[in-house]
């Protein structure tokens, strides 16, 4: 097996027992509520818990990782004398992105015989998550580092992501709906449909008025774009916060539509992108031919 290091950010909200297993080293985002600072540690008790307390009435806030900190990450990962790709957030939804460019630019230079790769990986999420999977399955089935460099690049944009959420108001706050649209949105009962295009972005491509048909609508994206393919054994990773009902629901519908797909996988929000988008969020990652917001 090629021996080379896969790492990525607490933000592909992977689960930590996955990681471990994996031995898949990840840099921390930070988050803090009421003034005291936490960091994401990617266990599913801790982002559980989250939920619960955002529920009650918490508010939590993010905060970028700085230069020092990817430095101090990649020097630990490059000390081993292997090579390293590192797979994080799209540059369009991670302020942090430019730091760990001149993080990786620098410890370049202190380790020239070596290879830090640093991708944008236009993914977020679990989406970044799917990609970070599937790169470490071709690793340890044999593919040299430079092959799953190229596996990544070539197929990132196969990544399809497909979110809802439950509460506009964290949507305002983050500035992706204006105050009049959220209160005339959550009077109606609007519920947004979001997705995640090739520039990375994190956009609202539909409107729908009730929780149950953004479920549906997400359904349908899902079923539509696993009849472009053959989709066989594709597995597909479902992400909630504190609304497991309701990723079971997607989950069977989905499998009741394409029965020959692999395994569908539930597990906890993490806890940067839930903080944006609030409780009841529901995200469906999987990778396809190709992005297809409709």
């Amino acid at each position: 097996m090629s021996d080379y290091i896969i790492a990525t950010a607490s933000t592909s909200d992977l689960p930590r027992t996955w990681l471990e297993e994996h031995e898949v080293p990840f840099v921390s985002y930070q988050y803090s509520i009421a003034g005291e600072f936490f960091e994401d540690d990617c266990r599913e008790e801790s982002r559980a818990a989250i939920y619960v307390g955002m529920r009650n009435g918490d508010i939590l806030t993010t905060s970028m990782i700085n230069e020092y900190t990817y430095s101090d990450f990649f020097k630990s990962l490059l000390d081993t004398g292997k090579d390293v790709l590192f797979l994080d957030m799209s540059l369009k939804m991670s302020t942090s992105y430019e730091n760990s460019l001149t993080a990786a630019e620098k410890m370049r230079s202190e380790y020239p015989d070596q290879q830090l790769y640093v991708m944008d990986t236009r993914c977020v999420s679990g989406g970044l998550g799917t990609l970070v999977y599937e790169a470490v399955r071709r690793k340890e089935a044999g593919m040299s580092f430079e092959e799953v460099v190229q596996w990544a690049e070539d197929n990132k944009f196969k990544v399809a992501h497909r979110f809802t959420v439950d509460d506009l108001n964290y949507l305002k706050v983050g500035g992706r709906v204006s105050n009049s649209s959220a209160l005339v949105g959550t009077m109606l009962n609007i519920k947004p449909v979001l997705y995640v295009p090739d520039a990375g972005t994190l956009d609202v491509v539909k409107k729908v008025r009730g929780r149950k048909s953004s479920l549906k609508h997400i359904r349908d994206g899902i079923i539509h774009d696993l009849s472009r393919f053959d989709s066989t054994g594709t597995e597909i990773h479902i992400l909630h916060a504190d609304c497991a009902g309701d990723a079971e629901f997607v989950r069977d519908e989905v499998k009741a539509a394409h029965p020959q797909i692999g395994e569908v996988s539930i597990t906890s929000l993490g806890v940067v992108i839930g903080a944006h988008c609030g409780p009841g969020l529901i995200a469906v990652f999987y990778l396809a031919d190709g992005r297809y917001p409709d």
